[in-house]
């Protein structure tokens, strides 16, 4: 079982017990889910978001159902420069609460989305409010307020964009999509478009001009929990919304070592 080794952390004391200086406790995302009985298992450890790559390059790629998952847990998509009609159809297919943008997509793109979801949204509240008078209508004009299933979460949808970083970035780039998207998530660049393995230089982090919330990626496993530890302290994290792990906590790729994962959110401090 790969990464096995890492369990050897469980002497780290007050790993990341106490999160940024304004005590907010930093989030924790799971990408790269892939079976079904192994996102069961994953979810009972309460992650924030669950992510789903639908990407058919992707060795992680999703094509099958998202079992029933808590409503604390945010079923999020990864897309990679996908057809904006394709997106959709899988934001309502897994009612998807957020998506993750991982190609080359363009702040217009990033609108378009936005304002096709807003669209999608308004259908189903008329579908909804539709659904209410024709109710009312057949009990005698008693008034049954009963939800239609397509109605489900808090009814939003957050784009995250992602940019790669190695040893520098020009975070001029950023501009564009200040309005456009919710948060951005930074990832290691390399080959591949995420899954790379291996982490960049956080440091670059320290000059980010922005304080638009990131999730923080690439290739976090166990043995970078006391470099988390350092980085949570550091002007780098003030805005730093989740960590985001993947390949560091599997077996084979799409399925997840629970153990290593339980490890980590405890050294994470999460949910305390």
């Amino acid at each position: 079982m790969s990464n096995v080794s890492e369990t050897s952390h469980h002497g780290i004391s007050q790993s990341l017990r106490s999160c940024r200086n304004d005590n907010r406790q930093m989030k924790l995302k799971i990408c790269g889910m892939k079976y079904q009985d192994n996102i069961q298992q994953v979810a009972t450890l309460q992650p924030d978001y669950l992510g789903f790559i639908f990407y058919d390059k992707s060795a992680r790629f999703f094509n099958t159902e998202i079992p029933a998952l808590p409503n604390t847990i945010k079923k999020t998509g990864v897309f990679v420069d996908a057809n904006l009609d394709h997106v959709m159809a899988m934001v309502n297919k897994h009612n998807l609460q957020a998506v993750q943008l991982h190609g080359k997509e363009s702040p217009e793109y990033c609108n378009e989305l936005k304002c096709l979801y807003e669209e999608y949204q308004s259908e189903c509240r008329q579908k909804h409010n539709n659904e209410v008078i024709s109710l009312k209508d057949e009990m005698s004009n008693q008034y049954i307020d009963k939800p239609s299933a397509t109605v489900e979460h808090d009814n939003t949808l957050e784009i995250i964009k992602v940019f790669s970083i190695k040893d520098e970035f020009n975070f001029e780039v950023l501009k564009p999509y200040e309005k456009v998207c919710d948060y951005y998530l930074f990832d290691t660049k390399g080959k591949l478009p995420g899954g790379n393995g291996y982490t960049f230089n956080w440091d670059v982090l320290n000059k980010y001009p922005s304080t638009k919330p990131y999730f923080l990626s690439g290739g976090i496993g166990l043995n970078e929990i006391e470099k988390l530890n350092a980085f949570k302290t550091s002007k780098a994290s003030t805005y730093c919304h989740a960590i985001d792990v993947n390949s560091k906590f599997e077996v084979e790729p799409g399925l997840k070592n629970i153990e290593l994962l339980n490890e980590f959110k405890i050294n994470l401090g999460h949910f305390e």
